[in-house]
């Protein structure tokens, strides 16, 4: 009996080395936080032992000294034995004196997180919101320490809206919570005279900077976007779409204080792309107003009525980007293949927005609605040179990704090179 060997290029063994390789990184990563999980408990019972004993012997800060140097000493390969550290092993020890908050929350951040929520944040309930988001949103420590900076405990969640009457709960409540008041463009060299258009290029400049801020779950998908309305042409300044609300987000800048008008204005911006945009699947789209100044009285009224849901927040700026974020600012290019999802979720959208445009002629009920169906609807009128059904698992990626799920690389490749080719067929019809 022989032993075949497989071929290399075979589809069972390819599977199996994939597979393989994915349980490796994952035990790696696995271990790697536990190592880290470890460490951080030694760390805070080693400062809980010293709080213990001063406390009971009475000793001062000279035995922390000596300690370093027996411990050194005995252990000479292990760092993070000196008296600095022994100190803030006892700081540490002495903000989370509950040994279930450090098991469950701060243990799974690097020791340099939590050094600095030490050393920055005296309120508890505050130091622990930080670590939240930290491990929530996988923040470096300088990304950590800009959000100590701009105050953004303080920040979130703050913003005037009227998402409690114009949301469902528990949507109105995220939306809430997402939204901040002001918003933080420190990374901007701006001054103070600036134009809206030159606001705008700034933070699209800056656009991984500016998704640091707007906060987690934003997928950018354009500015200056073109809606067109009863024959007339109109551009959203920035236009996203949120992946865990799944909705679009319309933010409008305005280099002035707040006035009554800007929330008509957004009222009609949102209607429009709830028409032209929204999924069927999709939640209502929201609306956010940054302006450089506020009064509360003259939101709250002109948010009373208003039938969509919005917010106003304010914004500030900063004249010089701060040294220790320039090194965690990606570029665009770098930006766009860290989300190379993005890509998709606006493809769809432009592709949606043609198949609408070519059912403008249909009595209202006869349209139909969904991407597929729409194709299918213009193939069975002769009006689409392509095979639909090759284009199910374009169509299938794009709507993933645009509601927030994981499309594998090799798919969302393919289905853009699709997309963008079916996309092009579609603006050519009804052009000639």
């Amino acid at each position: 009996m022989s032993t075949q060997i497989p071929t290399l290029g075979g589809d069972g063994y390819a599977a199996l080395l994939d597979e393989l390789k994915e349980r490796i990184r994952t035990a790696r990563l696995r271990a790697a936080v536990t190592v880290n999980q470890e460490l951080i408990r030694l760390y805070w019972s080693i400062g809980n032992d010293i709080l213990s004993r001063q406390d009971a012997e009475g000793w001062g800060a000279r035995v922390i000294d000596r300690l370093a140097q027996d411990l050194r000493r005995d252990f000479p390969d292990m760092t993070g034995l000196s008296p600095r550290n022994l100190k803030y092993m006892r700081a540490f020890a002495e903000a989370h004196r509950d040994p279930e908050i450090v098991q469950q929350l701060v243990a799974q951040l690097p020791w340099g997180h939590n050094i600095k929520l030490v050393e920055a944040i005296k309120d508890g309930e505050e130091r622990l919101w930080y670590a939240r988001e930290a491990i929530a949103h996988g923040w470096s420590r300088n990304v950590l320490v800009h959000q100590i900076e701009t105050d953004l405990y303080r920040r979130q969640g703050k913003a005037l809206t009227n998402f409690a009457r114009t949301l469902p709960a528990p949507q109105s409540d995220l939306a809430q919570e997402l939204v901040k008041d002001p918003y933080s463009f420190d990374f901007l060299a701006l001054g103070s005279e600036i134009s809206e258009r030159e606001l705008e290029k700034g933070l699209i400049d800056h656009l991984r900077a500016l998704v640091l801020e707007l906060g987690k779950g934003f997928a950018f998908v354009g500015s200056q976007y073109h809606l067109e309305v009863g024959g007339q042409d109109y551009y959203l300044d920035l236009l996203f779409y949120h992946l865990r609300l799944r909705c679009f987000v319309i933010i409008e800048l305005k280099i002035e204080e707040f006035k009554p008008e800007f929330a008509g204005k957004m009222n009609f911006y949102l209607s429009a792309v709830d028409d032209q945009l929204r999924h069927v699947d999709d939640a209502p789209s929201i609306g956010i107003i940054l302006c450089k100044g506020r009064n509360e009285v003259i939101v709250e009224y002109a948010l009373r009525d208003a039938n969509k849901p919005m917010g106003v927040a304010e914004y500030r700026l900063s004249e010089a980007l701060p040294e220790r974020l320039q090194a965690e600012l990606p570029t665009l290019a770098e930006f766009a293949r860290e989300f190379p999802l993005m890509s998709l979720v606006r493809l769809r959208i432009e592709i949606e927005r043609e198949l609408r445009r070519l059912q403008n002629d249909e009595a209202a009920s006869m349209r139909v609605t969904g991407i597929g169906q729409m194709l299918s609807d213009l193939q069975s009128r002769g009006q689409l040179n392509v095979d639909v059904e090759s284009l199910r698992p374009a169509v299938n990626a794009m709507n993933r990704a645009a509601h927030g799920q994981d499309v594998e690389d090799s798919a969302a490749q393919e289905a853009e090179r699709l997309g963008a080719a079916l996309l092009e067929q579609l603006r050519g019809i009804g052009q000639d």
